[in-house]
């Protein structure tokens, strides 16, 4: 099981980077949707390897939302993570993330988890 949550946590770290390199661009080039689906996928990896860690199997197609509540239930400090203002876990084209604020929020919120995981010692 730990093997399946270090897998995700790589694949969530792909992502942020993927997501970061993008936004790195110059601002007439960064494509909108590349970097909220790449900050989407981060954030699932990171939540459904949080659980995986904790033994519980998340449910295959579980929001974000739902797998952010099931990880605050088990670990308080979470509520350290502000998923306000966050709209892309329901698309996945990019109408919602068609601009600069958008898509800055879907990046900053998974570099937060990223943050927050690293200073709860789960990933290094």
């Amino acid at each position: 099981m730990e093997t399946n949550a270090t897998a995700l946590f790589d694949k969530a770290v792909e992502k942020l980077r993927e997501a970061n390199d993008e936004l790195c661009r110059p601002e007439e080039d960064v494509v909108a949707p590349v970097v909220c689906k790449n900050s989407q996928e981060a954030i699932l990896n990171y939540l459904r390897g949080y659980l995986l860690t904790k033994g519980i199997t998340p449910d295959e197609g579980a929001s974000i939302d739902r797998l952010y509540e099931k990880c605050r239930s088990i670990n308080s400090h979470f509520e350290k993570i502000n998923l306000s203002g966050f709209e892309c876990d329901v698309h996945v084209e990019s109408r919602f993330c068609t601009g600069a604020e958008s898509q800055s929020r879907c990046f900053n919120i998974a570099d937060s988890l990223d943050g927050f995981l690293r200073e709860e010692h789960v990933i290094q």
